[in-house]
């Protein structure tokens, strides 16, 4: 998808997991893992290719010079055309998966999630998400959580429309990210990075 002498960019297929992805980059070059997607999340994803673009890559996600919008299709229509979500996310590591709170719980961490560009079409809707934090399984349990299950999802989806749908695999694209770099990566400032995957509406077979 993007490749120069510091990074390379891939558009990622649903199915393959990102750490599968790195292996296959690093027998070929010297990658730098950064960031990754869930295997079933399709689009795109970044790695360094040498220490000096780790360091960069790395402090534009933790200090949120990353921006990083995706597509979905979620169950049940949205009220809104758009809103800031914001929840507690807790980990539990032993079960790979993580539980959503309203309110502040031990152990939980803030997260917000923002969607915008809703469009409803009966019991489904497509969106566009932007992170404004960046926690395992954000957008697939704080969605759930608020009542718009991602399509598709099996860990946090409905499991009745996804077998009227006939989805297995969440219909979730990492679609666009960007950066606003310091230093020896500002060339890139500006750039957007474009998926050619798009979240589609499945149809249903009932």
């Amino acid at each position: 998808m993007y490749e120069d002498e510091n990074i390379f960019v891939a558009d990622k297929y649903g199915g393959v997991n990102s750490e599968a992805l790195f292996y296959c980059l690093s027998e070929k070059t010297d990658a730098r893992f950064i960031h990754r997607l869930d295997r079933n999340t399709r689009g795109v994803i970044c790695f360094a290719k040498n220490a000096a673009a780790e360091e960069a890559l790395l402090a534009a996600f933790r200090e949120r010079r990353a921006e990083k919008i995706y597509e979905a299709v979620c169950f049940h229509p949205f009220s809104r055309p758009s809103a800031v979500l914001t929840a507690y996310l807790k980990k539990d590591a032993g079960a790979v998966r993580v539980s959503v709170f309203s309110r502040p719980r031990e152990g939980a961490e803030k997260i917000v999630t923002e969607y915008f560009g809703a469009e409803n079409r009966g019991e489904l809707a497509r969106v566009c998400i932007r992170l404004h934090s960046g926690k395992t399984h954000q957008i697939r349990a704080h969605m759930a959580f608020c009542g718009h299950p991602v399509a598709g999802d099996e860990k946090y989806g409905d499991e009745d429309l996804n077998k009227k749908y006939r989805v297995k695999r969440q219909i979730l694209v990492a679609k666009k990210l960007s950066f606003t770099f310091k230093g020896a990566l500002s060339y890139l400032n500006g750039k957007e990075f474009v998926s050619s995957f798009s979240a589609q509406f499945p149809e249903s077979r009932q």
